[in-house]
């Protein structure tokens, strides 16, 4: 039976008969970076507001490693570390003090995990500097490194690099890739940043006006995205076996309507043309696709541009 960190069911979430939330079914399994995309409004904070235990469903539940209830999630949201909608920073101290406030608050006896983290997230050297006057970038670090006490195994980081300098992002970007691979932390992070995303993710979900629109893995996606020539004609099989023998690919793939996507030739699309002409192929579509990131984004939530 596979493991799962997170589960939802059909979780539902509705605010005087809006939907911020409905019917969101998800699974996340451990020591991967899942992203969750959507536009501002799309319900990322929503969801991620009810896992950490800051919202309730109005309808559905979830499964946190496995366990439900109330009480039973209560006690495995100890395993999580959250960073929801902005860092929980106190402006007037320092990193350190920072830390301290929150290892404390959270009853974490250990004080040698301050410099573990400060270290981890690159802000050792910030001495008495108060976060108020922190860079945007550091005090994003500031709130990983909070989210990190307790030594969580699934992290929940919402917009982390919104309104980073590219600088920042590479930063972060990095600071989560490390974490997952050197400590199996499993991670979800919120973005409408796609091509971003595309950076950290191994994972997406895809969530527009409340639904759930997509779960796909990175593969899935770079799949989806590959540029290729989409041909469509009278005799797929016998084109299929053109391409083999004449043009000497198996790169391809034949769709459910008995289209081919062809993924070689891209730079030599007369040739092509020309030996299916030859076989007296008749064509019905012979043209190149593939999506950008952001327009992949765009057709699934149904041409939508506005945020």
């Amino acid at each position: 039976m596979k493991e799962y960190v997170l589960k939802t069911n059909s979780l539902t979430k509705s605010y005087h008969g809006t939907f911020a939330l409905r019917d969101v079914s998800l699974v996340m399994e451990p020591g991967k970076i899942y992203g969750l995309i959507g536009q501002n409004g799309a319900g990322k904070t929503t969801l991620m507001r009810i896992v950490a235990g800051l919202s309730f469903p109005t309808d559905g539940n979830i499964e946190l490693f496995g366990q439900s209830g109330e009480k039973a999630l209560q006690a495995e949201r100890k395993r999580l570390g959250c960073m929801i909608e902005y860092p929980s920073i106190t402006p007037n101290m320092t990193a350190r003090e920072n830390l301290t406030l929150h290892r404390i608050m959270r009853g974490i006896p250990s004080e040698t995990i301050e410099n573990e983290l400060l270290a981890l997230v690159g802000l050792s050297e910030t001495g008495k500097k108060k976060a108020k006057n922190f860079s945007l970038g550091m005090k994003q670090r500031l709130g990983i490194a909070i989210a990190l006490l307790g030594d969580p195994e699934l992290v929940i980081l919402d917009e982390p690099i919104n309104g980073l300098d590219p600088l920042g992002v590479v930063e972060i970007r990095n600071l989560l890739i490390k974490l997952c691979e050197e400590r199996q932390i499993t991670i979800l992070i919120s973005s409408h940043n796609l091509p971003e995303l595309y950076q950290v993710a191994s994972d997406y979900f895809i969530i527009h006006q409340g639904m759930l629109k997509q779960s796909l893995t990175l593969a899935e996606l770079e799949e989806n995205c590959k540029h290729h020539i989409l041909i469509s004609c009278d005799q797929p099989e016998k084109l299929v076996s053109v391409m083999e023998l004449q043009l000497k690919t198996l790169n391809y793939k034949v769709m459910p309507d008995k289209s081919v996507k062809l993924y070689d030739y891209l730079d030599n699309k007369e040739l092509v043309a020309k030996v299916i002409s030859e076989n007296g192929i008749f064509v019905t579509n012979f043209s190149v696709e593939g999506d950008t990131l952001e327009d992949y984004f765009i057709s699934v939530i149904g041409g939508d541009r506005n945020a």
